[in-house]
């Protein structure tokens, strides 16, 4: 069979669209299903993260389906994402420990402000380029670790894994715990010229 076919993930903030392109570049069929937003408080913005997968998996079945093709005639799939956008979940369940904190929340400013004020920022902008913000993943991280609880103790054992969206859907997709360079940039715990994640941050 012959593989002719690429799926195009495009997983953003309010929902999914799926395309299936030909070896000519062309859209055959596009998919879209819109995701939930939830508002706990106000300037916290969250999404189910297992909800943004449910999305993913309705628009890649219904776009194989109406194309009427076979899974094993797609080569290849490429992801992009609404990328700060941060997600833990346990490694052996695969369930999120918390619903995914979406990159416009505000929930963090004041621990961005404490370590602008303890000159961190300085030190995140030598290593990663970016401003020190709750826009970006890093202090997402932090706040899920200092909030729900024995999160941090199972993060220290090693049950824990963190992604930004791509690396959620690959994890669903493959059982790879990766991602890429672009998207580990946007984290504020990526050191951008070692190309390493940084211990210190």
């Amino acid at each position: 069979m012959t593989k002719q076919y690429i799926l195009s993930i495009d997983q953003g903030t309010t929902g999914t669209t799926v395309l299936l392109i030909n070896h000519d570049g062309q859209i055959i069929q596009k998919s879209y299903r819109e995701i939930q937003q939830i508002y706990p408080k106000a300037g916290w913005v969250e999404h189910c993260a297992l909800d943004i997968w449910e999305s993913v998996k309705f628009c890649i079945h219904d776009c194989v389906k109406q194309a009427n093709i076979e899974f094993l005639q797609i080569a290849g799939i490429g992801i992009t994402n609404q990328r700060e956008t941060t997600i833990l979940w346990d490694k052996n369940t695969g369930e999120p420990v918390h619903n995914a904190i979406v990159w416009q929340c505000r929930r963090t400013a004041p621990m961005c402000e404490k370590l602008e004020n303890n000159n961190f920022d300085k030190i995140v902008r030598e290593k990663t380029g970016l401003v020190l913000d709750a826009y970006f993943s890093g202090t997402k991280i932090a706040w899920m670790l200092e909030n729900v609880s024995g999160l941090r103790k199972r993060a220290e054992n090693g049950e824990i894994l963190f992604g930004t969206v791509d690396s959620w859907l690959i994890w669903k997709l493959t059982g790879a715990h990766i991602t890429d360079f672009s998207n580990a940039s946007r984290t504020l715990i990526y050191n951008i010229f070692e190309k390493k994640w940084d211990n210190e941050l």
